[in-house]
């Protein structure tokens, strides 16, 4: 079988991986860092270890399909431990919600924060988000969108567009629940795919189902990064090989199609097909030939970004969960503001306290990561910002009880941070999920006019979020296979 070269050994390139060397394929993984993960990254500050990426982790399924593909056990390599609560949700007027395993414990927390009439609406809201999740996963979410055929179901669309998913996120959320705090926690999943609760569509909504419903996970041990260092353990273990370190400079191609990879040490990798897992922007800006423009690329649309600030703490913090969520005073300026490219006026903050990753930290002390989420580099101005977002996130943590952590050892990300990394606009969100920017209208899975061309990761369909971006590999393995056939 001739090479397949993946470029970028993040999770859809790893998943990609797994799967063509399983299949036996000859497979090279190109990746320019040092250790597997790309956006799922690790970092060190002396004897603080933090994740850098994704801190929520949904639908495990998904990723011990990758696992299974290559005839493995994902426990025996990647032992998870379900999160208890998955998220707490602290709202502007002091109260607090947890989202917790198991629908009755759930639907009690609902009645002793909303009454009896919100549970009970609650109840009806909860199997209406199973349905639409039924209807969109087999659907949409798990095949190759990218195909315009695909996308022509009337059938399912007319049954989501029953169940509202065709409405705005928040007039579907409203449609069923009345109190605002536990329509706040089924709407702000708007923003893991750029949009405010206004602009997302309400099949969206499924997400709340992914997170609320089916649970939020976490490896027993090594944190999030313990994911791409599993999933390049297995790929090397069927086959494939790692080229840490070596930077794609050029996709080259011949009369065919794909020819193979230059890399930046000179050497040429040839190659029948190669799957990029890498920010597509950047590689329509070199890496890949003029033959592989995507018309859908035109007038990218990215999603906010962030700023990130990764704490070392010398203490333990007791009572604290490990995702908490915490509302701003005024919810609609806070997104008015994220779309008009300005910082919230009073911020939602998402607060990670990792307790269990006992290695991040020594005895007796901890790591805790803030996400603010803020405009990116094409819709905001930067210069100076970052130290004044700084200034104020101290005085809001400290408000809501974290001490002062003004001198504590920390890690900054902020937008130009993000791009040094890779990441267009300034982002790591990638591409919103508005409708001309979804399935179909998302950049394609496949260069139509470079056989053997391939593309995996949160640019290309079903998008942003670890099981989507798995997804996004198994889908371009599949396309190679089936080209090679």
């Amino acid at each position: 079988m001739s090479r397949v070269v993946v470029i970028g050994a993040g999770l859809g390139g790893l998943a990609a991986a797994v799967r063509l060397a399983a299949a036996g394929r000859d497979v090279t993984v190109v990746e320019a860092g040092r250790v597997p993960g790309g956006c799922c990254g690790t970092a060190s500050l002396g004897e603080y270890r933090f994740d850098t990426g994704p801190s929520v982790l949904t639908m495990p399924d998904v990723l011990a399909g990758v696992f299974a593909a290559a005839g493995e056990d994902m426990e025996t390599w990647l032992p998870l431990r379900r999160l208890d609560p998955y998220y707490r949700l602290r709202f502007d007027d002091g109260s607090h919600l947890d989202m917790v395993a198991g629908e009755d414990a759930m639907i009690e927390q609902v009645r002793a924060l909303c009454g009896a009439a919100e549970a009970d609406r609650y109840r009806r809201f909860r199997a209406r988000l199973g349905e639409l999740f039924e209807a969109e996963w087999s659907s949409f979410i798990d095949r190759d969108m990218t195909r315009l055929r695909s996308l022509v179901q009337p059938r399912v669309l007319a049954r989501l567009a029953a169940m509202g998913g065709f409405r705005s996120l928040d007039r579907l959320v409203g449609s069923h629940l009345t109190d605002h705090r536990l329509v706040k926690a089924h709407t702000f999943q708007a923003l893991y795919v750029g949009l405010a609760p206004r602009q997302a569509l309400g099949i969206y909504a499924v997400i709340a189902h992914m997170d609320t419903v089916g649970g939020v996970f976490f490896p027993r041990h090594g944190g999030m990064h313990a994911i791409p260092q599993a999933l390049a353990a297995v790929a090397e273990k069927a086959g494939a090989q790692f080229r840490y370190g070596t930077r794609a400079v050029k996709v080259e191609t011949g009369a065919s199609g794909v020819s193979g990879v230059r890399l930046d040490t000179g050497e040429h990798l040839p190659a029948r097909h190669v799957v990029v897992a890498c920010d597509l922007p950047g590689a329509h800006a070199g890496l890949l030939p003029e033959a592989a423009g995507d018309w859908r690329l035109r007038r990218p649309r990215h999603s906010p970004s962030c700023l990130v600030m990764h704490f070392g703490l010398d203490r333990r913090l007791t009572g604290q969960a490990h995702h908490t969520l915490h509302f701003g005073r005024d919810w609609d300026a806070a997104f008015a503001a994220l779309t008009a490219g300005r910082p919230q006026p009073d911020p939602h903050l998402l607060v990670t306290y990792p307790d269990s990753d006992t290695g991040a930290a020594p005895a007796g002390h901890a790591t805790l990561t803030v996400l603010e989420p803020a405009p990116n580099l094409h819709r905001g101005d930067w210069d100076g910002l970052t130290a004044r977002l700084e200034d104020r996130l101290f005085g809001r943590l400290a408000d809501l009880g974290y001490g002062d952590l003004s001198g504590a050892p920390r890690l900054t990300f902020d937008p130009p941070a993000w791009q040094r990394l890779g990441h267009s606009a300034g982002t790591p969100f990638a591409l919103d999920h508005r409708f001309t920017q979804t399935a179909w209208f998302r950049p394609a899975g496949a260069a139509r006019r470079v056989p053997g061309l391939h593309f995996a990761g949160m640019f290309t369909a079903p998008g942003v979020g670890v099981p989507p971006v798995l997804v996004s590999g198994r889908l371009a393995a599949e396309r190679v296979l089936e080209e090679s056939r």
